[in-house]
């Protein structure tokens, strides 16, 4: 008899009847062998489910409790080093997301020992996962609401260094890869969706991705996130969401549902580069203070609020377009790795039918 998942066998009470050998030496291996594994398991996955909801709602509390600190101290050196502010919510999430990350990995090298992920991929994503962590728990995070230029720092490193890092780490391609059939044709089900394909066409995430910036700089809302941790949240992870999005197309390995031609990579981050410009452009030139946080704000150290903004300006336009050419020499590069390899491709096929020819 079967019952709670576990093979039941009942020695009868009278001693006329008993239970075959192999019967019971069976019995005795499967109680000792499967299911105490299967009871860890059950315990491991409680474990999973049950942690991360705990820590969720204690980061959520003290999320609210932390807020925004508007008089830090005078950053003086060395001691600026160690303004950290721990924000749990970022770092539960970091945290929870290298666990699955590693998790993936070991489960693709046990399934694949001969094709394992490659080194650099797991690196790459774990850059990225630190520059999540630089940007929100840091010092950085500790002055971005007293100096826009630091706030500036804070959107560069989710934007320009942590998206990009974590694209092309391929993700995707890990998780399918480590995932079982059921669950692997619902990641491609899904990824080929109509509203991921409309979502990731080219020309939508490049448009999500301006107006997310001049969106957020432009209007009230910038202000009001320094003002409420909620909507703070919520700019950082628009941020970083629209990066992923605006990299994938442009960089990643990841299977997607369109696949953009080298050239027109390279034009695809051509054209996003003045848009960047012109907005560092367009906060470097305005005369007067757009944030009223930063005005509100009492120091007595450190530049003026125009000469902040300016300064968050410079370092957009400066930093950003950098990175934008950094990518533009990447795609260059795997461009001409792509036509080496059609190249040697197209050798071998001539060599094949020359020597089929011969024979």
């Amino acid at each position: 008899m079967r019952s709670g998942g576990h093979v039941a066998l009942r020695r009868p009470e009278t001693g006329t009847c008993s239970i075959a050998p192999n019967a019971e030496q069976a019995n005795r291996r499967e109680n000792a062998g499967v299911f105490p594994r299967a009871r860890r398991h059950e315990r491991l996955w409680r474990a999973l489910v049950s942690l991360p909801a705990a820590l969720v709602v204690l980061a959520l509390g003290a999320g609210a409790a932390l807020g925004h600190n508007d008089h830090p101290p005078v950053p003086t050196f060395p001691s600026v080093l160690l303004a950290w502010t721990l924000d749990p919510l970022p770092i539960i999430g970091v945290g929870l997301a290298a666990a699955a990350y590693l998790w993936a990995e070991r489960r693709v090298a046990e399934r694949h020992p001969a094709h394992p992920v490659p080194r650099h991929r797991r690196w790459l994503f774990m850059g990225g996962l630190a520059a999540i962590l630089l940007a929100l728990v840091s010092p950085v995070d500790t002055y971005e609401a007293v100096l826009f230029s630091v706030h500036m720092v804070q959107h560069l490193l989710l934007e320009m260094v942590a998206a990009p890092l974590i694209v092309l780490s391929a993700p995707i391609t890990l998780a399918v890869r480590a995932a079982g059939p059921r669950s692997r044709r619902a990641i491609l089900a899904v990824l080929h969706s109509p509203p991921a394909r409309w979502l990731t066409f080219p020309l939508v995430t490049w448009l999500l991705f301006a107006g997310v910036n001049w969106g957020w700089h432009f209007s009230s809302l910038y202000n009001f996130a320094l003002e409420n941790d909620l909507v703070h949240y919520i700019e950082h992870a628009s941020f970083l969401v629209a990066a992923l999005l605006f990299w994938w197309p442009a960089i990643g390995p990841d299977p997607q549902p369109w696949r953009m031609p080298h050239p027109v990579r390279l034009m695809y981050l051509f054209l996003a580069m003045p848009q960047n410009s012109f907005l560092g452009v367009a906060l470097l030139s305005t005369e007067r203070v757009l944030y009223l946080h930063y005005v509100t704000t009492i120091r007595t150290w450190g530049p003026t609020p125009l000469d902040d903004q300016h300064l968050g300006g410079t370092l957009m336009w400066v930093f950003g377009d950098m990175v934008f050419l950094a990518a533009m020499l990447g795609v260059v590069w795997a461009w001409m790795r792509f036509e080496d390899a059609r190249t040697a491709r197209l050798d071998a096929r001539l060599d094949r039918v020359s020597r089929s020819r011969d024979g």
